[in-house]
Parts: C-alpha cells; sequence; structure tokens
C-alpha cells in the first residue's frame, strides 16, 4: 500500500491548481519522472486507463467501454518540475480528445517491437479513481466489497491511486519476475520523496529532485563506504620490506628456476644499484624505465629505483616504436635499467628527442663498489607523496597516458592486503604478471612487506614451471581457468586473487570443485585508483558471488548520476572512486587530469578528490558493486537504449571469448542489428548458436546480437585504436545456423526463399531458427506480410514465436493453409468433386481451389 502524508496530499493538490493540471495529471508527471530516474531515460510512456463515457448517450448504459491511453512523457532536455507539468497537461489533454481511438487500432498503426515478454508500447500503467465509491445499497441486502484476487500482474509496474479529500493513496502491482518486494517499497519510498521535492520548488529540474531520505543517503554515502582503517601513511613503498630484511635477512625473498634469493642478500643488490642511480644523479621523482627480463634482477632493480628515490616506469621492448617513442618523450626518464641480453632490444630506446642513461645491471662493474646500507629517505629528502611508479595506460586519443601513483596510495593497497591476507596465504606467492600491468605491484610488495617468497615466473603456462608450494595466485580468469583445465594448480595453492576480467561462476565452481583452494576473491580497480578499489572474497560454503564486492580499506566508492548525486539500490550510476588510492594524475596532461579526478563533493577534505572510472555498476541491497560494463557507447536499436558495454560484458563472460566489441550495424537498408566482434582464448572454437543461447539466458532479446565474427585481431588505425569503420560486414558463418536440411516440396521452398530474403542469407535450412538467424520483431511483421502476399494465407504474429523453427513454422503456414477451407461445406464440395471427370480433378488441384 502506498499513503502519502495529508500534508503532501494538499501541497499536491495546491501544486497542481497552481499549473492549471488535474491531480492525475500532477501525479503522472511524477511517475514518468521517477521512471526516468530510476531507468536512466529521458523518453517515458504510461498506459492509463478511461471510462470512455464522454458522450451522453452512453452515460447510462451498462457495459464496458474502458479504453487505453498511452501517454508519453518526453524529458529530454531535463525540463523544470512547472514545464514538465504543462507538458503532461498539454499530452493528456490530446489523447482525451482521441480516447475514442480503441488502443488495438493504436498498436496496429505503430507496429511496434513485439515481445512475449513484455506488452507493447509501455510496460507501467498509471490508474486514477476519481470515481465517488459510494455506498452499496439493495433492499433487503448487505453488500461489502471484497478484494479481487489477482495471481498475475499484468504489467511490470501498475501504479493505482485514488484521492479521498484527505490523502492520495493507492498500490503498486509489480511482476514478481522482475521486481522484489523490497524493491518496490523502495520505489514507493522514491516516489514520495520525488514528489515532496517537487512541491517544494517547482523551478527544479527533474534531474535534481531528490529521491533518497537523509538516512537512505547517509547509507549509500557513508554506510556502504565505512572502510576506515589504520595504515602508515608515511611509509615509503619499500620500507616494509626493509624492515623483514632487517629483522629476517636469511628468509629466502626469491626463487626464480632454482635460483634463489634471501632477504637480506636481495636487500644488499637493491642498495648497491640504489647508489649506483644516486650517483648519476637521480632525485626524488626523476622516472627510471625498467626494460628487463622477468627474473631475480627486476625485482631487485624495482626496489633500488625505489630506494634511489625515483618512480619505475615499465617500457616493454617488444611495444611499437610509435608508442615507446611517444612514452619516452613524455616520460623523460632519467635513466633506463636494461640488461645485456637486451641491449640491442633496448638500443632503439634512445632517440634524438629521448637520450636517456643506459645501466645494465648485470654489468659486474655496476654497483660492485657500491654501499650496501639502506639510503637513507631523509638525507634524499623522499617523502610518501613522491612518485612510486609511472603505469601506462591506453587513452581514447590513442596514445598512452601516463599514470602516476604515489608511495602512500600503494602503501594503503599493501596495508590492507596484509590486514585481508594471513602470513600462510602470502608464504609463497606467484609472480606472474607483467610489470606493466599493475597486478604486479600487488604481486610484489605485498607478499615482500609480510615476509613471503616471491615464486617468479617467466611463463606462467609453461608446463615445466615448478608450482608445487605456491600458496597465493594473483591473476586474470583466463590464465586461471587455463591453468584449471591442465590440471596445474598445486594442492598447496589457498587462495587466488582474480582480476582484469569478467569472473565466471563456472570457474569459481571448478577451482572450489577440483582444487584445494579455500578462498577466491573477485577484485576490480582502475591503475588510476592504485589496482584495487573494490574485492569480494567467495569461500567454499557460500560459492559464487556476482559482484565486484565493496571498497577496499581507506577507499569511498560512489555510484552517481550526471549531476553527481548518489543514485538509488539497484539503479545504475557511474562509478566514481575516492580515498587513499587516488593517483596524483597523469603525467604532462593538466586537462584530462581535472577531467577525471574531481574535486570529492562528499569530503571535508578540500584537498579530496574522485576518479571517474566510466565504469557502470550498482549497488545490491548489502552494499555490494554489481558490474555493468561501460558508459563509452550507447545506441538506440528498434527503440531501446542500449549500453554495448553491457553486452561486451556479458560476453566476455562466456566460455572461450577473450575480448568482445559490439556494434551497430546497417547493411541493409533499415535494417540495423547488434554485431558481436570477438577474440577467441588461444585453442578455443567460438559457435555462434551457443554464444546467443549463453547471452539469452542473461539479457534480453533486443540485445542479444544478431551475429558473431570471430576474428583473429581487431582492426586498428594508425595510432592503436580500435577501428570500428573497419570491422567486417557479418557473412553466413556469422549467424546461428544449425545443421543443414534442405526444405521439402514446394511449399517450404517458397517460404525458406522468403526467410533468406528478408535476413540476408543465401539459403535456410529446415532446422534453422528464424531468431537465432539474427530475426527481429520488426522482421518478423515483414514475414507476416509476404506470407500473406505469396501464400495467400493470415496467421498471427505469434506463431513464428511459438514455432521459430523453419520446419515448424512451414507446418504452421500449412496448417492454416488448410484452414481456409473450414468455413466451406464439406458435403457441397464433395458432391462437386464426385462429379468431375479425372481429368477436370488434375486440373483443378493443378490450379488450386481460389477459383471454386
Amino acid at each position: 500500500a502506498l499513503t502519502l502524508p495529508a500534508a503532501l496530499s494538499a501541497e499536491l493538490r495546491a501544486l497542481a491548481g497552481r499549473h492549471g493540471a488535474t491531480l492525475f495529471m500532477t501525479m503522472l508527471a511524477g511517475w514518468a519522472a521517477l521512471l526516468a530516474r530510476l531507468g536512466g531515460q529521458d523518453d517515458i510512456v504510461v498506459g492509463t486507463p478511461v471510462a470512455n463515457r464522454q458522450r451522453r448517450e452512453v452515460e447510462d448504459v451498462i457495459g464496458f467501454f474502458v479504453n487505453t491511453l498511452a501517454l508519453r512523457v518526453r524529458l529530454h532536455d531535463d525540463p523544470s518540475v512547472s514545464e514538465l507539468l504543462q507538458q503532461v497537461a498539454h499530452t493528456a489533454l490530446d489523447a482525451y480528445a482521441h480516447q475514442d481511438l480503441p488502443f488495438e487500432q493504436v498498436v496496429e498503426a505503430l507496429q511496434p517491437v513485439r515481445s512475449m515478454s513484455h506488452s507493447p508500447l509501455f510496460q507501467t500503467m498509471l490508474t486514477w479513481n476519481n470515481a465517488p465509491a459510494g455506498a452499496l445499497l439493495l433492499p433487503g441486502l448487505q453488500l461489502a466489497a471484497l478484494p479481487a484476487e489477482q495471481l498475475s500482474a499484468q504489467f511490470d509496474l501498475a501504479l493505482t491511486l485514488a484521492d479521498d479529500g484527505v490523502v492520495i493513496g493507492g498500490h503498486i502491482d509489480y511482476a514478481t519476475d522482475l521486481f522484489e518486494h523490497a524493491s518496490v517499497e523502495r520505489i514507493a519510498g522514491h516516489f514520495q520523496t520525488l514528489l515532496a521535492a517537487m512541491t517544494a520548488d517547482p523551478r527544479q529540474r527533474v534531474g535534481a529532485l531528490a529521491l533518497l531520505t537523509p538516512d537512505q543517503r547517509h547509507q549509500l554515502l557513508t554506510g556502504f563506504n565505512a572502510s576506515g582503517a589504520d595504515y602508515p601513511r608515511d611509509q615509503l613503498l619499500h620500507q616494509a620490506f626493509e624492515a623483514q630484511a632487517a629483522t629476517r635477512p636469511d628468509a629466502i625473498a626469491l626463487v626464480c628456476e632454482g635460483h634463489s634469493l634471501s632477504y637480506g642478500q636481495l636487500n644488499r643488490r637493491a642498495n648497491q644499484l640504489a647508489h649506483h642511480l644516486l650517483a648519476r644523479g637521480v632525485r626524488p621523482d626523476d622516472r627510471v624505465a625498467v626494460c628487463l627480463e622477468r627474473g631475480l634482477e627486476l625485482v631487485a632493480a624495482l626496489l633500488a629505483i625505489l630506494k634511489a628515490g625515483a618512480a619505475y616506469m615499465p617500457l616493454d621492448p617488444a611495444y611499437p616504436a610509435e608508442r615507446i617513442a611517444h612514452m619516452l618523450a613524455d616520460s623523460a626518464p632519467a635513466a633506463v635499467l636494461t640488461q645485456r641480453s637486451l641491449l640491442q632490444a633496448a638500443a632503439p630506446l634512445r632517440t634524438e628527442t629521448a637520450t636517456p642513461q643506459l645501466v645494465c645491471i648485470d654489468d659486474p662493474a655496476i654497483g660492485a663498489s657500491a654501499p650496501a646500507h639502506d639510503p637513507a629517505p631523509d638525507a634524499l629528502g623522499l617523502r610518501a607523496g613522491h612518485l612510486a611508479y609511472l603505469i601506462y595506460t591506453s587513452g581514447s586519443t590513442g596514445l598512452p597516458k601516463g599514470v602516476m601513483i604515489e608511495h602512500r596510495n600503494a602503501c594503503n593497497m599493501v596495508a590492507w592486503a596484509r590486514d585481508h591476507f594471513t602470513p600462510a596465504q602470502l608464504a609463497r606467492t606467484l609472480f606472474c604478471t607483467s610489470i606493466n600491468f599493475d597486478l604486479a605491484v600487488y604481486e610484489m610488495f605485498v607478499p615482500l612487506s609480510a615476509g613471503g617468497t616471491l615464486v617468479i615466473a617467466r611463463d606462467i603456462l609453461d608446463d615445466t614451471l615448478e608450482l608445487d608450494g605456491v600458496t597465493h595466485i594473483n591473476t586474470v580468469p583466463s590464465t586461471i581457468a587455463t591453468l584449471a583445465g591442465r590440471g596445474r594448480i598445486p594442492a598447496s595453492v589457498r587462495s587466488i586473487n582474480l582480476a582484469g576480467e569478467a569472473l565466471k561462476r563456472e570457474l569459481v565452481e571448478t577451482l572450489f570443485a577440483s582444487t584445494e583452494v579455500e578462498q577466491v576473491a573477485n577484485l576490480y580497480g582502475p591503475s588510476e585508483t592504485t589496482t584495487y578499489s573494490t574485492w569480494i572474497a567467495m569461500h567454499r560454503d557460500h560459492g559464487f558471488q556476482p559482484y565486484i564486492g565493496r571498497p577496499l580499506a581507506n577507499t569511498q566508492v560512489y555510484l552517481l548520476d550526471s549531476r553527481l548525486a548518489p543514485v538509488p539500490l539497484g539503479v545504475a550510476g557511474e562509478l566514481y572512486i575516492g580515498g587513499a588510492g587516488v593517483a596524483r594524475g597523469y603525467l604532462n596532461r593538466p586537462q584530462l587530469t581535472a577531467e577525471r579526478f574531481i574535486a570529492d563533493p562528499f569530503s571535508d577534505d578540500p584537498d579530496a578528490r574522485l576518479y571517474k572510472t566510466g565504469d557502470l555498476g550498482r549497488y545490491a541491497a548489502d552494499g555490494n558493486i554489481e558490474y555493468l560494463g561501460r558508459n563509452d557507447f550507447q545506441v538506440k536499436l528498434r527503440g531501446f537504449r542500449i549500453e554495448l558495454g553491457e553486452i561486451e560484458s556479458a560476453l566476455a563472460a562466456c566460455d572461450g571469448v577473450r575480448e568482445a566489441v559490439v556494434a551497430a550495424r546497417e547493411d541493409q537498408p533499415g535494417d540495423q542489428r547488434l554485431v558481436a566482434y570477438l577474440l577467441a582464448h588461444q585453442g578455443a572454437t567460438l559457435d555462434a548458436a551457443r554464444l546467443r543461447a549463453a547471452l539469452a539466458a542473461t539479457l534480453p532479446g533486443y540485445m542479444v546480437p544478431a551475429a558473431f565474427v570471430t576474428l583473429a585481431a581487431y582492426p586498428r588505425t594508425p595510432n592503436g585504436k580500435l577501428d570500428r569503420i573497419a570491422l567486417p560486414a557479418p557473412d553466413h558463418s556469422a549467424v546461428a545456423t544449425r545443421t543443414y536440411a534442405a526444405p521439402q516440396g514446394p511449399d517450404e521452398t517458397v517460404l525458406a526463399t522468403i526467410w533468406a530474403e528478408l535476413l540476408g542469407l543465401e539459403r535456410i535450412g529446415r532446422h534453422d531458427h528464424f531468431f537465432e538467424l539474427g530475426g527481429h520483431s520488426l522482421l518478423a511483421l515483414q514475414l507476416m506480410s509476404r506470407i500473406r502476399e505469396q501464400c495467400e494465407v493470415t496467421i498471427p504474429l505469434r506463431s513464428l514465436f511459438d514455432a521459430p523453427v523453419f520446419h515448424q513454422f512451414s507446418a504452421t503456414v500449412t496448417a492454416a493453409q488448410i484452414a481456409r477451407f473450414a468455413d466451406h461445406d464439406i458435403d457441397s464440395l464433395s458432391q462437386k468433386l464426385d462429379g468431375l471427370s479425372e481429368t477436370q480433378l488434375l486440373a483443378l488441384l493443378s490450379e488450386g481451389f481460389s477459383n471454386e
């Protein structure tokens, strides 16, 4: 039940009166505004019933005259409440002027996208009961109203309201397949809050109207971000390692292909190289590029750079020359650390515009006579606010951008990990991620800060790699899936961290079923907020959780709308991340930094900032966040607004899919459709039918691509960006065809030709599925029209939904053709046939019965 307070009801009546609107129009404006805000839409259609008794001659006639009006409310320019009321009043009056037109005729004229899952034109109804509910009086009888039992909802949401003169009240019916009771209660609460905001100031824009009560707002902004924890705010990233080296110098720090270094040995090597860099003039906040093979010396080099006060910058000599040149010119490193085996590859790193010092760390002369003690940070002027590393990520302009991470950023992440992972879990951690990706920051510095051993893997998928004894793995889901498939996860592994890709339920269930792993964690975070920002740990007793979790320590994650206001539970919003992990910004990109790193409107600290991720998510009731994809690309297809990122996210969760890009194409005029372009994991074969079935289980039909194209690689522009224009048009292999069986007989041949022409295919088999071939509701309507013209029979649209496989649908058409004669007098027809000669019968069969 929904009952508005008497005071609010009175204010709504007054608001309506001031704007020359009825109370119904005012409630319709509020309901449409709420739906727009909750659904992220700006074009809302609401159905409403009308008595349709405006003519005097039917006022006293007993009968059912009710008609349905579809009222369209447009909020494209974010109107004020006053403007919205004026628009709604005008729309409603126009609709009332045509209320005699049956709703069925409106649907037939518009031919909207049809679906068995929802009604056409609108999915939400607003009923306003304004007829007086007088007492029921009949002579000699006592009458009482009984509530009608309604077992199913006719619409997704149906709001029924009435005004008794004191309060406005009613109820909301809802489809239980789509909404939980608690969700509908929240919707009712948001509606009341929004109505109160409308009455408080009609000059407000609809997008600024409050939806949340103070308690709800506090829960979203503060309750779900109660992540405060102590951590060494003034510590440097390498100092926890130095503490371990001082107290446990003989403990093994690194293991790689049969070689090892103790903490004491590793610290000594790092110190000598650090002093060598200092002697070369390296200072705090300088950048030092790293071009090294994965091994013991790599870790020593990274520690040395940090100890010298500089920031390390990973550099891969396999990168395209243009990318390397940009990174060097942009970062201006003071030196490049490399090794003799890579000198030839590293030579191009010195260009006319960038001439960093090349330092071969495996040169015996390097650091041999240098001091072995820890450089003193105070003497260097090194503070936690100086840079620890610079990592380049792809940019929207095609040029990579350097993300600047300070020591205090990384130290917060390390401190969080030490609080949530036990020494036993971190005892032997696999170091398998390239330092070009920030997952490596966790893999290196978390175990070394806790006294654990790094097991360095040059290639994690090398079957000769010794993994026995590894207790902790931090990698991407596709890698762990490959290891699990090969039976390469040793019994010693107790915990696995997964990040960087969509995590599938099947993978988590496989890990728990086939290994001794006790905990699988799903982690999320952009490089701009220091590796990880949210996480959720899954254990055997609870199983898979479809979330990216909750914030790490000293991290705030907000889901906000375009006005930077928190969105309600269950509503999609953009992820903004604040707290101790937020990077300094992008090197030499002040404008981009200002765009993506904004002032934190929810913090009392004037220096606090939020990172605008461009990712979409929504809150579950317990505060866990569900990831919904990117907000970069949005299309409108057959009336539906579609976030391509959501489809891409769902595809990425499918078995065998390494990467997914979805585009809207119009290869045939008037037929726009979604096409998925996929890269497969090594050895995987992607099947369009299976992919379509997997997506159909989680996405509405209009979001399932019509075609699936597997590519060896994506086309790229000269600057490395995805070239969407060059994505190829799909051919017949891109649709979900089935084992081919030729159509049988002339009737099936004719029908197959119609299908092929509509679907743009060369041939149709008896087992092919209309919708799997890329068919949709609009094409279905065209199919019915073609059948009516060529087969001289009319069949309902639903028949295609009931029998979408070709041979089944063909049988439906044949049955309809036979049924044309059901109205004939069979006896009379039989007598006529008996009087015909054999020649006449053959002629009749060849010509058909159309002239009889």
